[in-house]
């Protein structure tokens, strides 16, 4: 696999990643049901750190790769009908339809949020960068939004006409949640071109709402399937880490997310650890909240609130020994958590493995497990 640099990616925020390319036909297109499959039916492939090796399998067949006093740490945030035809008034006078996409709720008066424009074109949408701020989103039942500030928690300057976040204000009939539920969609971009009602962007353990995009690790999973974990005494614990948009098209690093671990988790974890268990986090969103909360101790600590860690390379991980994972697209910060993980040559190899075997990229695709 040729190695080559992050595109347009920030040199002091992302090391070097890697690039590959992707086919069309080994992106997931539709989820696993559209396909003939169950959910716990999409292929799984299973590499191990120590050794190297590389194995083959289905998901169903998760629990044979995972033994008694395990922890596996899901992300149970719900996802939302975050993405609604909109309608742009810009400050020249001119009128354009196109797509706004809640990302993160703010706290302060005026229910702000952040959110993302996007232009409609006949692929799908893609970012709008122009917009300037004071400027007028209609949406649905008479609901609006204004553009107050670029967001910018980074303090990245970003050139005039390269604003993708902003900070709005958001005028409603009713809550932004209530809103959202009848009057938004599912957040889809153009590799899915036919629409799914919000069920198929659930897992089955998903709770508190708040995440845009679904915590696609953890899709895969049936209520079938977790029982048997915990017959064989695998232990599932839940934490919540509500997920923005994507930052995938355009190679930013992670934005700042909420999170909150409670008591038993915290306990959960520290004592596998502690015990000699493994500490399996269910996709990027757990490692990030894990991580964050981890002292130096070694110690995962109970609470929440923000987070804006970057996980690379240069990180060493203190929480998490293995992860279950979706397939990452090129160029994609979150091959640098991987590549924390398991190191640059593992993940190497075990992308190119992915590829010489046909597994599915994406939301609805097939699964990765990195063990020690």
């Amino acid at each position: 696999m040729t190695a080559i640099a992050i595109k347009d990616a920030a040199p002091e925020t992302l090391p070097p990643g890697f690039d590959f390319q992707l086919p069309d036909d080994l992106i997931a297109h539709e989820p696993p049901e559209a396909r003939g499959l169950t959910r716990d039916g999409v292929r799984l492939m299973v590499s191990r750190m120590n050794n190297g090796s590389i194995a083959h399998t289905r998901f169903a067949h998760l629990p044979d790769f995972l033994r008694r006093g395990d922890v596996v740490v899901i992300n149970t945030s719900r996802t939302i009908n975050a993405a609604f035809e909109a309608t742009r008034e810009a400050h020249d006078g001119t009128v354009s339809n196109v797509v706004l996409h809640l990302s993160t709720r703010l706290f302060g008066n005026g229910e702000p949020w952040v959110v993302e424009l996007r232009r409609k074109t006949p692929e799908g949408t893609t970012p709008l960068l122009d917009a300037e701020a004071d400027e007028i989103i209609r949406l649905p039942a008479g609901g609006c939004a204004r553009l107050v500030s670029p967001y910018n928690p980074a303090g990245i300057e970003h050139p005039a006409g390269r604003t993708r976040l902003w900070i709005a204000e958001l005028w409603l009939p009713d809550g932004a949640l209530s809103f959202a539920a009848d009057h938004g969609s599912p957040i889809r971009y153009s590799y899915v071109p036919k629409s799914w009602p919000l069920d198929y962007y659930q897992t089955v353990f998903a709770d508190e709402a708040g995440s845009v995009e679904m915590p696609s690790a953890g899709r895969p999973f049936t209520r079938a399937l977790l029982q048997q974990l915990g017959q064989k005494g695998v232990h599932i614990a839940p934490l919540v880490l509500h997920t923005g948009v994507s930052s995938l098209e355009s190679d930013e690093p992670p934005y700042p997310e909420r999170y909150h671990i409670a008591y038993p988790t915290a306990l959960a974890v520290n004592s596998a650890r502690r015990l000699g268990g493994r500490v399996i986090a269910v996709g990027t969103t757990v490692v990030r909240a894990l991580e964050t909360a981890v002292d130096d101790d070694g110690y995962v600590r109970a609470g929440g609130g923000w987070t804006d860690l970057v996980i690379t390379p240069e990180r060493r991980l203190r929480a998490v020994d293995g992860m279950l994972t979706g397939l990452h697209g090129p160029g994609s910060s979150h091959l640098s958590m991987l590549q924390a993980l398991a190191g640059r040559e593992h993940i190497d190899r075990a992308y190119d493995a992915l590829l010489e075997h046909r597994y599915l990229w994406h939301e609805f695709g097939d699964a990765h497990l990195i063990l020690p």
